[in-house]
Parts: C-alpha cells; sequence; structure tokens
C-alpha cells in the first residue's frame, strides 16, 4: 500500500508539472511499481533504484507532465533525500503488508485508517501489486490528483465541512453567477454557470437531479425552484465527501483561484503596457459590463446606487474600493447617491489615474468570466501617444486631463464643485451645519463637444509644484482672484515657469466674477498677458453667476481636445467664424473643381 500526501509548491497557479517521490524502507517494492507502470509487467531484474522517468502529458489523465523520482538509502545520502523531499510536489510512502503483500489476501485499509485521520497531511491510501498490476495506474493518477486538486485546502475531515477560505471563494463565485441578484441561481444560471465552467449546460433531468439531492438533504438549500447559496455549498461539500474534489477545483480555477485560495496576479493583474504619453480609458466592452453590474445591483430602479447598493455591488472584493471622496468626484441623484452617469464617471476616473488597480477590481467583479474574454484587459483601451495626435491634429482620446492651478482661496474647490453642479447642495449642507464630506481632489464629468461626449477630469492641484512633472496635464486652467490684486502674479509665474514653452494649452480664469475686480500688481493685466503670449482671452467665473460654467468647460475641453490650437482665441466669434468660413471655402472651391473636371469629360 502506499499512503499519498500532498505538499505546498512554490508555485501558487495550476502546475504544469508534478514530481513524485517514492519513499519507504528497503526492498517494500518502490522501484518495481515504477517499472511495472512503465513497462506494463513485473520485472524479473530489479534494479536498486530506478532512474528519473517523465510521463509525457498526452498520456497522462490530467494532461499534465508527470517526474517518478526514485529513492535508495543504499544508494543516496539523506541530503540527497532532503533536497528531493524539498523538489516535491507529493511524496508516496511504500510499505509491505506482512512483507509479501502480493500473497496476502483481505485489506489492510483498517489498520491504516486511524494513521490517516491523525495526519491530515495524507490525501489517501491505495492497496497495489507490482507483480499483478493491481492498481499501479491509480496509484499515480492518485498521487497526481492530490497535487492538482488537493483536498486540504477546501475541506476539514474532522469537522466535516468546508473551511472558512473556501466558502468565502465560493461565495464570491456564487454572487457573480446569481446574473439577476435574488440570492438564487435558477435553472438558466446554473446551466450558464455549468457551461462556463464544465463546456456544457445540464441536461434537464440531471437538472432537477442535483435540485432533489440539495433538497432532500438541506432545509434551505433549494427556493423558488432554484439553489440558493447554502445548496450551492452543500453541492461542493458532497462533491469532496465523495472525491470529487477535482470537480470543485475546476469551478474555483475558472473563477480565478489558486492552491491557496487566493485570486492569482495573473487573474487580477493581467499585463497591460502603457508607453508614456498613452493614457487609458474604459471601452464599449467595458462599459457593457459595468452597464450589466449597475443594472444587476440598482435594486429600486432609480438609476443611482444607494450606499447599501454600492456595498452590495462591491461585496465580491475583500475591500470597498471607492470612499467617501466619491460623492465629491462626481454628479449625484437628488437623493445625493451615486447616479449612473456619476458611476460610470468614477470608472472612468479609476482607468485614467490607476489602470493597473482598475483592472483588479473588475476582476473581482468577474468581468472576464461573464464576458468571456481571456482576461479584463479587454475593458480597456489604450490610446495612441499623445505626441502623434498633435502630428496628426486630431485624436481619439475620450478623456482629458485638466489642471486646475491656482493661489489658495482662489475658488478651485468652488470651480470643481460646479462642474458637477454639486455647489448647491454643497452649500445646504453648510448652512444646516451637516458634514460637507472630505473636499474634492477630483472632479470629473462629461462635456458635449461637435455632438460627442467627452470626459473631462479636473484636478485641484496644490499651490506648489513639486516637480516639472506635476505640470503635464492636456490643457491647464490658470485661475486667479479677481477680487485680490496680487493673485494673478501667480498665474503668470507658473506659465513662465512650467507651460510656455510646453505646448500644453492654458485657459485663464477669473474667479469670483461677482465681486468689484481689482487692478492686478502684475506689470500688465490678464487681458495683456494672454495676448502677449497668444493665449485665449481671460474667462470668468462665479459660483452665483452659473450660466457661464457652462461655456468655461466646453472651452477647456475644446482647448485639450485641439492643442495644436494653442495660441489661438477659442473664445473669440471670429475664430470660429474662420474655421466655418474656411469649411465653406473648400466645399465652393471642390464643387467647382468638380465641374470644371465634368466639362472637360
Amino acid at each position: 500500500p502506499q499512503l499519498v500526501g500532498a505538499f505546498d509548491s512554490e508555485r501558487s497557479e495550476m502546475k504544469r508539472d508534478v514530481r513524485i517521490l517514492l519513499l519507504g524502507e528497503p526492498k517494500v517494492g518502490k522501484t518495481s511499481l515504477i517499472m511495472s507502470l512503465v513497462g506494463e509487467e513485473f520485472p524479473e531484474l530489479v534494479p536498486l533504484r530506478a532512474e528519473e522517468i517523465t510521463i509525457p502529458a498526452d498520456v497522462t489523465p490530467e494532461k499534465v507532465p508527470t517526474h517518478i523520482v526514485d529513492y535508495s538509502v543504499t544508494e543516496q545520502s539523506d541530503e540527497v533525500l532532503r533536497e528531493e523531499i524539498v523538489k516535491a510536489n507529493v511524496v508516496k510512502y511504500v510499505y509491505g503488508c506482512r512483507s509479501y503483500s502480493d500473497l496476502r489476501s483481505g485489506s489492510s485499509m483498517e489498520s491504516i485508517l486511524p494513521i490517516m485521520n491523525q495526519f491530515s497531511e495524507i490525501e489517501t491510501c491505495v492497496e497495489c501489486s507490482a507483480k499483478n498490476l493491481k492498481n499501479i495506474s491509480e496509484l499515480f493518477y492518485y498521487a497526481q490528483k492530490a497535487v492538482l486538486h488537493p483536498t486540504a485546502p477546501l475541506y476539514d475531515p474532522e469537522d466535516k465541512q468546508l473551511k472558512l477560505q473556501c466558502v468565502r471563494a465560493l461565495s464570491r463565485i456564487f454572487s457573480i453567477s446569481d446574473q439577476d441578484n435574488d440570492h438564487i441561481l435558477s435553472d438558466a444560471e446554473l446551466n450558464c454557470f455549468q457551461k462556463l465552467c464544465f463546456g456544457n449546460p445540464l441536461a434537464p433531468q440531471a437538472l432537477e437531479d442535483v435540485k432533489t439531492v440539495v433538497w432532500k438533504n438541506t432545509s434551505d438549500g433549494v427556493q423558488d425552484n432554484g439553489l440558493t447559496l447554502n445548496g450551492f455549498l452543500f453541492l461542493n461539500t458532497l462533491f469532496i465527501q465523495r472525491g470529487r474534489h477535482e470537480t470543485t477545483w475546476t469551478i474555483l480555477r475558472k473563477f480565478g483561484y489558486d492552491d491557496t485560495l487566493d485570486l492569482t496576479d495573473d487573474y487580477l493583474y493581467p499585463p497591460l503596457r502603457v508607453s508614456v504619453g498613452c493614457s487609458t480609458e474604459l471601452n464599449h466592452l467595458g462599459h457593457q459590463f459595468l452597464q450589466k453590474l449597475f443594472d444587476k445591483y440598482d435594486e429600486d430602479k432609480d438609476s443611482a446606487l444607494s450606499p447599501a447598493e454600492l456595498k452590495n455591488l462591491f461585496s465580491v472584493l475583500p475591500y470597498m474600493p471607492w470612499g467617501p471622496e466619491v460623492y465629491s468626484n462626481v454628479s449625484l441623484s437628488d437623493d445625493n447617491y451615486i447616479s449612473q452617469h456619476g458611476y460610470f464617471c468614477q470608472w472612468m476616473l479609476s482607468a485614467y489615474l490607476d489602470v493597473h488597480r482598475c483592472l483588479e477590481h473588475l476582476g473581482y467583479l468577474g468581468y472576464p468570466i461573464l464576458m468571456e474574454r481571456e482576461s479584463q484587459t479587454s475593458a480597456v483601451t489604450v490610446t495612441r501617444e499623445k505626441s502623434f495626435d498633435l502630428e496628426k491634429r486630431q485624436t481619439q482620446r475620450t478623456v482629458f486631463l485638466c489642471k486646475v492651478i491656482g493661489p489658495r482661496g482662489t475658488g478651485k474647490t468652488d470651480f470643481l464643485q460646479a462642474f458637477l453642479h454639486l455647489f448647491v447642495i454643497l452649500l445646504y449642507k453648510i448652512l444646516h451645519e451637516r458634514d460637507p464630506g472630505p473636499p474634492t481632489i477630483y472632479a470629473i464629468n462629461t462635456v458635449s463637444v461637435a455632438n460627442q461626449d467627452k470626459y473631462l477630469i479636473e484636478v485641484d492641484v496644490e499651490t506648489e509644484f513639486l516637480k516639472t512633472a506635476d505640470a503635464a496635464c492636456d490643457v491647464a486652467c490658470l485661475m486667479y482672484d479677481v477680487s485680490d490684486p496680487d493673485s494673478f502674479n501667480y498665474c503668470a509665474s507658473i506659465y513662465k515657469q512650467h507651460y510656455m514653452d510646453r505646448g500644453i494649452p492654458c485657459v485663464v480664469v477669473g474667479s469670483k466674477a461677482d465681486l468689484i475686480e481689482a487692478k492686478q500688481h502684475h506689470g500688465m493685466s490678464p487681458s495683456e498677458f494672454c495676448y502677449k503670449h497668444r493665449l485665449p482671452s481671460p474667462l470668468h467665473f462665479s459660483t452665483l453667476l452659473t450660466h457661464t460654467h457652462t461655456h468655461i468647460y466646453s472651452k477647456l475641453t475644446w482647448a485639450a481636445m485641439y492643442p495644436h490650437l494653442n495660441g489661438s482665441d477659442m473664445s473669440s466669434t471670429s475664430f470660429w467664424l474662420r474655421v466655418t468660413l474656411g469649411a465653406t471655402i473648400a466645399a465652393m472651391l471642390g464643387f467647382a473643381l468638380y465641374r470644371a473636371f465634368s466639362r472637360h469629360k
């Protein structure tokens, strides 16, 4: 008989090969077992030790290359033994039954069961005979299975129940598979799950048989003719108890889990190369997945996510990825919930600022499984380099970064809040002595440009840049306080230090435009400064003059989209008249050439 014990491997992903080490006292039959497996007959001459053999993947049940290593105490040292144990994935301990197990009648399993119960590392015990070729293939199959589908991470044999880590993993899988969020796997959802994990749906009778088994053995495993979470957990417990733990492992690995029941790095962090000058955006596949997710968890169908609904949406993550600052980053519903529009904006912000963290979140939420894609990188578009956009004088980007720069007290926070139409809400909270929440650093919203919705990210920049890279953006909004005569000096200084020779478009905005305008102490007025440096004329902003807001944000987005026009006064009517007139003249010339060509023919 053989005692088979699995060892933890340095590799957490699905094993690419299996290394089996045979140990035992001299002359118990270790080498004979190996030679009987390879030669398919009992060897007449048995060496002291068999050389290491490799069984190719295509002839093993699990389609994994298997290395079988023999050990001889007479030929090898204890140091070699230690090295081999470290390298092994599984150890088979061979012992003889009364020294002549081939001739022994009956079974020795009764005597070994107490030992197996005492040591949880022992996966299984198999009675075999090299001479009679009894259970030889099965012996090595179980050794392979002990490595590829270990029982220890899943199940506690003493308590006869799933381990906590296994319950957590299967609960996440259940939640992702419950596509309508009714806490029950319907027949359609079960078949979708079955097809996803095993390639084929269940036959109608097989589906009913599964539910019948669960119903007979649990009090709450079946509800409304569907499988509950408790029923799903019971079913997997049953698989393991019946020695079919490879079924549970197939499910776990399909959903990204490794041998320690953690999601693998390959699953959570698929490689995505983003070159310098490129940006990252969620594409139509990402939007499609996130829309399904929103519809699933918007239980009251009010096109917004309440705090409870948002918590449920992210319940499959080990932490809450969106903190309270999200309520200052995006537009909200009338109930101060995350609106559907704000939900997509926050995801766009996440993909732009930290795409690898965004991919991690999509992985936890089950994007590759539900969208049937190799990885969540298919949800992201890496834009072409900005230098190429400048060369072509057009861009395919939909997300642009605007840095709002100005001295303290200028009103940058109000400017960001007004972009989200949150200023009235913020004012209401302050007047009613409620906590307005953390100050906003980012604000993201859509701006319609040429009948296309573009995302504009505004970021409130610290008063002093730490390094030149801090100035990088698609457009800089240089903000000064019209009522403070020293305010514009800072904007002029920042422009000359960081933007004058970099080709980044700049827009000057005078805040607090409802107050009396003071003469700036700078050597020239803001208008004169803009004229000299070929910048658009200064725009004016006030929280009280709401009709000016859309105009300003549109101009910032235009500047970001068309940086090659930096220096043209895009705020003036004459600029747009020139663009329109140019298009008209081009069309007339084209028509004239067409007529001339027609006459020539």
